[in-house]
């Protein structure tokens, strides 16, 4: 299955999280193209940010997800094509028809259970130079109940985003971890609080805090972190 990583209404609360969203789209869009493929893209909160491209394709396991996205879509907006359809499968290759030079999994790839597969289908639709780009959580020992309660399969390590491009055929461009202060918040929440849900308080003091976190990561790299990011590349 390729669902959002959040419920519809954990979606709706997280717009509010504008310094979070700008900080991945400071990250992500220089790596993607002109026509897009965005994996699980939920109600949109990313995808709308992706309006300036040639084309987005945005598919979702959730057809609720995509019946909110096209309505949220303003008339005229051509360029983005919203389907239903899950990433784990043989689906996927139909979406050849529309050409695209990138694709991007943000925050959804650790949904997937059949990663490998469904990094070879894509990169199979991909033409060479094609990327694909990946935020995905880090550190195996972060996993814990709110990890569960997403139905997260795997939070994943350099050693193993490695393995994936390999298995896929594909070059790493860049890999590097994200928010360190996240990584201290998500093990207290895993492993002290013992969660099964961010609060709506924790996610407001985090966004309150992103402009500065960002800035320090962009001088400094950090070590480790709650999320890695990669960007792969077909030959």
């Amino acid at each position: 299955m390729s669902p959002s990583a959040y419920t519809v209404e954990d979606q709706q609360r997280m717009t509010r999280a504008r310094n979070y969203f700008a900080w991945q789209a400071r990250l992500i869009l220089p790596e993607v193209g002109r026509r897009v493929l965005e994996i699980g893209c939920g109600i949109g909160n990313f995808t709308r940010l992706l309006a300036d491209r040639e084309a987005v394709i945005a598919i979702d396991s959730e057809p609720a997800c995509i019946d909110l996205l096209k309505s949220a879509t303003p008339p005229g907006a051509a360029a983005i094509h919203a389907f239903s359809i899950d990433a784990a499968s043989d689906g996927i290759l139909s979406l050849a028809r529309f050409h695209p030079d990138s694709c991007l999994f943000l925050n959804v790839l650790e949904h997937i259970e059949d990663d490998h597969g469904t990094l070879r289908r894509i990169a199979s639709i991909l033409p060479p130079q094609g990327r694909i780009v990946i935020l995905a959580p880090a550190c195996a020992s972060l996993y814990g109940p709110i990890d569960r309660n997403l139905g997260h399969h795997r939070r994943y390590t350099r050693a193993s985003l490695r393995r994936l491009a390999r298995g896929a055929g594909l070059h790493i461009r860049k890999m590097r971890y994200v928010n360190t202060l996240g990584f201290f918040g998500w093990w207290i929440n895993a492993h002290i609080l013992r969660r099964t849900a961010q609060s709506e308080s924790q996610i407001e003091l985090f966004d309150r805090l992103v402009p500065v976190l960002s800035r320090i990561e962009s001088i400094v790299p950090p070590p480790f972190g709650q999320s890695l990011f990669a960007v792969f590349e077909k030959p």
